[in-house]
């Protein structure tokens, strides 16, 4: 079943340009990522303890559109396309994604068959996971995944050092809300549970986990992410890459 947001997917134009503001303004060190070589992508993280940031960005959009089970780099290329950098997409961690798929059909949802995704690290090693995915976008319902739980990125000793790693601005900074402009709340909000099972309240709000997903109508403006950070970190609210980013405090 869906522990919480596993990752968030924003295109950017220029990745390594998007990674230094990512550190420079919003005090995040980006350690990860690597390229989709045979999907026309490539990437950088900042890990949130298990959670992350993904910024994407496509060096061939020949190739996107050639990878039919690639529905993440298609998303990342419309976002650019059409909107210009900004929330492409995100993703919900899965212990077990073939099981969440096979009972979220038998309940009518159009989900497809998990498929296996993998990327090279600049060194040389391959991070593998599965994912199962609906149709994306912006106002669509979020893909599954289940990371393959070894290696430099996703063994014990990866995931322990994720956890007690800090930031420059924030030290132990966590993800704890995701905040989406929608035309539609109740429309996007019966997708979310045809499609994923997740079910809202009546201010439009589904929590999982320590997370929340919220859906704000007619209101416009960016998709806003909101990072928990140590007691005694300043402020923050800034919006960059099409997203606004809000550091508070971690409640206690």
């Amino acid at each position: 079943m869906s522990t919480g947001i596993d990752h968030i997917v924003v295109a950017v134009r220029s990745v390594e340009a998007a990674a230094d503001v990512l550190e420079q303004d919003l005090g995040l060190k980006v350690t990860g990522g690597g390229r989709h070589e045979a999907m026309g992508t490539y990437n950088r993280l900042a890990f949130l303890g298990d959670t992350y940031l993904e910024l994407i960005g496509v060096f061939d959009a020949a190739l996107v559109r050639s990878a039919p089970s690639f529905a993440v780099g298609r998303a990342a290329l419309a976002q650019l396309e059409e909107r210009g950098e900004g929330l492409a997409t995100y993703a919900l961690a899965t212990d077990d994604v073939a099981r969440d798929v096979a009972r979220l059909r038998a309940g009518g949802s159009p989900i497809a068959d998990a498929v296996a995704g993998a990327r090279v690290r600049p060194d040389g090693e391959v991070v593998r996971w599965v994912c199962a995915f609906p149709e994306l976008g912006p106002e669509r319902p979020p893909f599954l995944i289940e990371h393959e739980t070894a290696g430099a990125e996703w063994g014990d000793e990866a995931r322990a050092t994720r956890a007690a790693f800090r930031h420059p601005g924030g030290g132990r900074v966590r993800l704890t809300a995701l905040d989406l402009p929608v035309v539609d709340a109740a429309g996007v909000a019966h997708e979310y549970g045809s499609v994923l099972g997740i079910e809202f309240d009546e201010r439009w709000r589904a929590v999982l986990g320590v997370q929340s997903i919220a859906l704000r109508e007619g209101a416009g403006g960016e998709p806003m992410v909101e990072l928990a950070s140590e007691p005694g970190t300043a402020l923050l609210d800034v919006v960059r890459f099409g997203v606004r980013w809000r550091r508070v405090p971690a409640s206690t």
